[in-house]
C-alpha cells in the first residue's frame, strides 16, 4: 500500500495538503508582485523555489502527478526568469496563475481522499497555452531545469544534464 492510500499515513497526507495550500498562497502573492514590477525575475525565481518545495514533497510521498505538475510550474518560472519581454512575461504570469489553481485543485482532491489527479479538471485551454510557451522557451537553457541522474526511461529521454522539456512534462501528465 502506498502512502496516499495508507490509513496510517493520513495525517502525513493531510499535513502535506495543508502546507501545499499555504505555499500556493505564497505562489499567488509572488505572481501578483510579478505583475507590478518591470523586471519580475526575482519573483519568478522565488516562485520556482516555492513550488519546488511542493514538488519534492509530492514526489517523495507518491503523489507523482502533483509533483510533475509542480515541476511544470517550476520549469516555466525558471525559464521565464531569463526573459525580459514584458508581453511574454504577462502571459507567463497568467499561465502560472492557472497552474497554481489547477495543482491546488489536485491537492484539494487528495485532501478529500481522492487520488484522481487531473480527472474532472478542465485543462484544454491551459494545455494550449503551455504548448505555445514551450515554443517560446525552446532556446532558453537553465541549469536548475536539468534532470539530475536522468536515464533513457525518464523524462526527456536523455542523459544527466539534459534540459527538462515542457513538451515532455506535458506528455508525462497525459495532457494533449
Amino acid at each position: 500500500m502506498d502512502i496516499l492510500n495508507d490509513p496510517d499515513m493520513k495525517e502525513i497526507v493531510d499535513d502535506f495538503c495543508k502546507e501545499s495550500m499555504t505555499l500556493f498562497a505564497e505562489c499567488k502573492k509572488l505572481l501578483e508582485d510579478a505583475e507590478d514590477v518591470d523586471d519580475a525575475s526575482a519573483e519568478l525565481e522565488k516562485f520556482g523555489q516555492t513550488i519546488d518545495r511542493v514538488m519534492g514533497a509530492a514526489k517523495s510521498m507518491g503523489a507523482d502527478e502533483i509533483g510533475l505538475f509542480c515541476e511544470l510550474g517550476k520549469v516555466i518560472s525558471y525559464k521565464s526568469s531569463q526573459v525580459r519581454e514584458a508581453s511574454l512575461l504577462n502571459i507567463v504570469v497568467a499561465v502560472l496563475f492557472d497552474a497554481v489553481d489547477i495543482v491546488n485543485k489536485m491537492v484539494q482532491q487528495l485532501h478529500q481522499g481522492k487520488t484522481t489527479g487531473l480527472d474532472g479538471i478542465n485543462t484544454q485551454a491551459f494545455v494550449t497555452r503551455l504548448k505555445w510557451l514551450s515554443e517560446k522557451f525552446k532556446n532558453i537553457d537553465r541549469a536548475s531545469c536539468a534532470i539530475a541522474g536522468a536515464t533513457p526511461t525518464t523524462i526527456g529521454q536523455g542523459s544527466a544534464g539534459d534540459q527538462v522539456s515542457l513538451d515532455d512534462l506535458i506528455n508525462s501528465l497525459g495532457l494533449k
